[in-house]
């Protein structure tokens, strides 16, 4: 069975009809993915032993059991920066390249109590910190789509693993646009949910206030199916608002006539490349064909999104990655003979240039001198960033833009130029920085993948959903 463009829901059909088991698919997928790594890389590490143990346990449950199970034999993969019990998490780090964690986060539990076979953990730009997936102490990730190009970071190994068909689901961490931007180059769909929607228990911090983990897949209804699955109540997390989500089956089908959606002039000036631009504007008039209605809307202070996200984002950083000191747990260097030295070595070794520079920055905006000017101010201006969306809301019930200003480029193209690597964030970090959920699906008429973003008011996920679909059954030229 190939993964693509077969949905989850076909496959636990495929599954209860007895047409296949869940031994073949994940002999399949731990096969596709073999057979990739060369040439796409978007797996760190995979668990044959495991995965085939725990498919074998399934297939041994009863039929009502099997039933009972949203996610029954669905292989899927996770990013290496969440944690997975017995299983490495590398965070693509020479700092954690060999970390096993004791436990499981909270959205690998959902999974496997959901039924699901975690295959394999993915390749991730170092602590999640780039939109190329470059920066990963095991290599770079190629797009399965056109291998000289990249896939999208940081979650760029979990849209290459889904859009490779070596799994029909991944999960991503959506930190400034993390699973939108790579889902976009990639040719598939990614959600990032409300803020808190989802645990972020066993989610190694990058950014604390903006990080949230989703769903990706080829499958509109699929992004659905899992967040229903991981958003499940979970008190170990004090900013999970514990509000699981679910949407029935016919809200998708649902007529669209009553639908509002803005579109923000900020979001289509200078610097949108004209093929994105004129695939969404293609796409917006075909939706207006179901009846939805598009209006004109102004974000004023979405110029300063970018700079914001980028202050709040490294100061929290800095702070989170201050317990790799290689004491407690980690990489620790050899040949230091004193507790700084250590520190130093250890450090200096352990991180790449990307963390490195963001650990600088961020301690930088947060020191003595500098944190009124910097941090202080940008967490004024993240404030008015949301309340300009509030305002767009009481307008519209969704609002459109590009997920990426263009579609993916070649590697090296952008090496040595960090502030253009930061500015191919401008269309999705305002949403992190609001806290409201953001869903990426690929244009079908487009000459090469480009993905149009949905936004909404928080906890609204089902809204986006319908778009999504929307786009999704436009009809292809």
């Amino acid at each position: 069975m190939d993964f693509l463009p077969t949905t989850l829901s076909a496959i636990s059909a495929s599954l209860l009809q007895g047409e296949t088991t869940c031994v073949s698919l994940v002999e399949h997928s731990l096969s596709a993915i073999a057979a990739s790594h060369n040439e796409i890389n978007a797996f760190i590490t995979t668990q044959s032993d495991a995965a085939l143990a725990r498919a074998k346990q399934l297939d041994s449950l009863s039929t009502t059991e099997k039933q009972s199970l949203p996610l029954f034999g669905v292989p899927v993969a996770v990013k290496d920066n969440i944690c997975t019990k017995g299983l490495k998490t590398t965070c693509g780090s020479k700092m954690l390249a060999n970390f096993i964690p004791p436990y499981n986060a909270t959205v690998v539990e959902a999974l496997e109590k959901a039924g699901a076979i975690i295959v394999g953990k993915t390749n991730l730009d170092e602590f999640a910190m780039g939109s190329t997936t470059e920066s990963s102490f095991f290599g770079a990730t190629k797009n399965p789509l056109d291998t000289t190009r990249i896939p999208g970071g940081s979650s760029g190994g979990s849209a290459a693993a889904v859009a490779a068909h070596t799994v029909p689901l991944s999960l991503g961490s959506d930190t400034g646009g993390s699973i939108r931007q790579p889902s976009s180059h990639c040719g598939i769909a990614g959600l990032k949910p409300t803020y808190g929607r989802v645990s972020r228990y066993g989610l190694v911090a990058f950014a604390s206030s903006l990080d949230q983990i989703g769903p990706m897949a080829h499958d509109v209804v699929d992004l659905g199916t899992a967040l229903s699955v991981i958003s499940e109540a979970d008190t170990r997390d004090s900013t999970h608002a514990r509000k699981q989500f679910s949407i029935a089956p016919e809200s998708y089908t649902q007529k669209l006539n009553t639908m509002v959606v803005g579109i923000p002039q900020e979001y289509f000036a200078e610097g949108l490349s004209e093929t994105v631009r004129t695939a969404v504007n293609n796409t917006i008039e075909a939706l207006k064909v179901n009846g939805i209605s598009f209006i004109p809307i102004s974000l004023p202070n979405l110029s300063y999104a970018v700079a914001t996200y980028y202050i709040i984002c490294t100061a929290e950083a800095s702070s989170n990655l201050s317990r790799y000191d290689g004491v407690k747990y980690g990489l620790r260097a050899s040949g230091a003979t004193s507790l700084q030295q250590m520190y130093t070595k250890t450090r200096a070794e352990g991180f790449g240039a990307e963390v490195k520079r963001r650990i600088m920055l961020g301690t930088y905006v947060l020191s003595a001198g500098y944190y009124d000017a910097y941090y202080l101010k940008a967490a004024r201006v993240r404030t008015l960033i949301a309340n300009d969306f509030n305002e767009a809301f009481k307008q519209c019930q969704a609002i459109v833009a590009p997920t990426a200003p263009s579609a993916a480029f070649k590697f090296g193209e952008k090496e040595n130029d960090p502030l253009a690597l930061y500015l191919a964030d401008i269309y999705t970090v305002s949403a992190n920085l609001s806290g409201i959920p953001a869903i990426t699906v690929p244009i079908k008429n487009a000459s090469s993948p480009i993905g149009i973003q949905f936004m909404a008011p928080r906890w609204n996920e089902e809204t986006l959903l319908r778009l999504g679909y929307a786009v999704q059954n436009i009809p292809r030229i």
